[in-house]
């Protein structure tokens, strides 16, 4: 985990303003929910975080570095899209282990990320 720190976030698309000066502190461990309507800005936001979109404005910072320039290989976030993620060949265990294994992880971590990661969600039964 990590801390997360937007600082007057903006992303601008010509004149019109998707984003407009969003701060937020998230420190480690916490979990935050993004609620609100169609188009307010939540999936452009998140996508700016991960670094699949590019900001405007203001300043992205993970653990004290600000990330505003770094790719999304280079962020070490990982992002669960709403429609069309889960590889359906595999079960919800593979599907969530699926990244931790590109980084090349113990078993023994991922298993216990596996675990905490399904505990926290509420769908252990699940993971068959």
């Amino acid at each position: 985990m990590a801390r997360l720190e937007l600082k007057s976030i903006v992303k601008s698309y010509g004149i019109y303003e998707a984003v407009r000066g969003i701060s937020l502190d998230i420190e480690d461990n916490e979990f935050v929910v993004f609620v609100g309507p169609s188009g307010c800005g939540k999936s452009t936001t998140l996508r700016m975080i991960a670094g699949l979109e590019h900001i405007t404005g203001g300043e992205i910072v993970i653990d004290d570095q600000v990330v505003n320039r770094l790719g999304p290989g280079k962020r070490d976030i990982a992002m669960v899209f709403q429609n069309y993620a889960l590889y359906p060949h595999m079960t919800v265990r593979e599907n969530i282990s699926f990244c931790l294994e590109q980084q090349k992880l113990a078993k023994s971590e991922i298993d216990a990320r596996i675990i905490r990661a399904a505990e926290t969600l509420h769908i252990s039964e699940l993971l068959g």
